[in-house]
């Protein structure tokens, strides 16, 4: 097989691109020339916006709950197009990518290794065992059973209670005391089927210590077993018991060693769950007068909430370019082409509803985007789902982006009925 770049003989396979970052991975490929194939099913390919149909040049349409088949029919379909690589963007098909990567001896990630870059469970045991710092964890399939090994454990409250396998803080709450556990377990719980493929979700969930400080990610291109950390983002969310991702800023406003250490326990991180021609995505906190980062996950995608958007205005570096060369075997670029700083904030709306009106300010440095109009449904403030736009502001410096964003945010008007 030819892996070129650069010309139209790379042929690159995406399992899923309707992800948040499938759109970085298709224009990534457009930008040099190279093709994009997708395995996907076939109602949701009949779904795909135009703009995304366009950027295909073929598909395999077959039914990813069903694991052994899909990795069949599209091993079948790449061998016959001829498919130089293979990624993926949609994080619970991840190990799918890793198996199929591996059947087509093409350069991807561990296979024995690829659900714990899925699994919460399996994470964070992996990382655990390769001497990465994670809050301490315990696994629960009751309320009670919950309770049982929180005190067995001598875990301290606030406690973080997560489905073992979903995303976008699905189920996610933060509880404050044995009497919140029983719910905090039955609303992680609700998710044991994932939209809107139909995969299979382990029901466990996994109790673990609340890490205090402020939040981070540290996404790492991985090549042939050797990290390229790509550039530290600050992570904003509510602070409620749902805890929605409200923002990030890059690069985080932190001292070159702080940055340099997130960095380093991030590359160990994806190393730990297999990522070895990769890319992963770790959310991290810096306890306060550790100086220790801690790791919440990891996983073998691009990030979400548009923060391939956010560093490439801040740095010039396109993660999905860069991933796209180490799934291709060449090794990515991810030194900085320019020196300057972008913020995004989320809208969210106050409340499930309908939406009558939303509005921004036309500030300089700041371009918004709705993805509702009035008249829309609205969902409530719980994850990161109930997300209706976004504002990015560009910057000379991190404090300036943050700044121009948050005005932006607090002259904006949301009105739902």
């Amino acid at each position: 097989m030819h892996r070129t770049w650069g010309n139209a003989t790379a042929k690159i396979f995406v399992v899923e691109p309707l992800g948040s970052s499938g759109r970085f991975l298709t224009a990534a490929a457009r930008d040099h020339s190279a093709v994009v194939h997708a395995g996907t099913h076939k109602d949701i390919y009949d779904s795909y916006p135009a703009g995304l149909r366009a950027e295909l040049a073929g598909v395999c349409r077959t039914d990813l709950a069903d694991p052994d088949r899909a990795l069949d029919e599209m091993e079948a379909y790449c061998r016959a197009e001829g498919v130089d690589a293979v990624a993926a963007c949609w994080e619970l098909l991840t190990p799918l990518a890793t198996r199929l990567a591996h059947r087509l001896g093409l350069p991807g990630n561990d296979p024995d290794r690829a659900e714990a870059s899925r699994n919460k469970i399996a994470m964070a045991a992996a990382l655990e065992h390769a001497g990465v710092s994670v809050p301490r964890t315990v696994v629960a399939g009751t309320g009670d059973e919950a309770l049982d090994l929180i005190g067995a454990a001598d875990l301290a409250f606030p406690l973080v209670i997560k489905p073992a396998e979903q995303g976008g803080s699905w189920g996610v709450s933060v509880v404050g005391g044995p009497d919140e556990v029983r719910a905090a377990v039955d609303a992680a719980q609700q998710y044991t089927v994932a939209a809107p493929h139909g995969l299979s979700l382990d029901p466990r969930v996994i109790v673990q210590e609340y890490v205090d400080g402020p939040e981070y990610s540290a996404d790492t291109v991985v090549q042939d077993g050797r990290p390229f950390p790509l550039p530290v983002v600050r992570k904003h969310t509510t602070v409620d018991a749902y805890r929605i991702e409200i923002g990030h800023t890059c690069p985080a406003p932190l001292p070159h060693a702080a940055a340099h250490e997130i960095q380093a326990v991030a590359a160990r991180a994806a190393l730990a769950v297999g990522i070895r021609d990769g890319v992963a995505h770790t959310e991290l906190k810096l306890p306060p007068g550790s100086g220790r980062p801690v790791v919440i996950e990891t996983g073998a995608r691009l990030p979400g909430g548009n923060i391939c958007e956010v560093v490439e205005h801040a740095t010039g570096i396109s993660e999905a370019r860069a991933y796209l060369r180490v799934v291709l075997g060449q090794a990515p670029e991810t030194t900085a082409l320019r020196d300057a700083a972008c913020a995004i904030r989320f809208l969210v709306p106050p409340r499930a509803g309908i939406l009558r009106t939303l509005r921004t300010a036309d500030l300089p440095g700041v371009y918004s985007e709705f993805t509702v109009r009035p008249g829309d449904p609205l969902r409530a403030p719980v994850d990161n789902s109930c997300r209706i736009g976004h504002v990015i502001a560009t910057a000379p410096n991190p404090a300036q982006a943050e700044l121009l964003a948050d005005r932006a945010i607090s002259q904006t008007t949301i009105e739902v009925a």
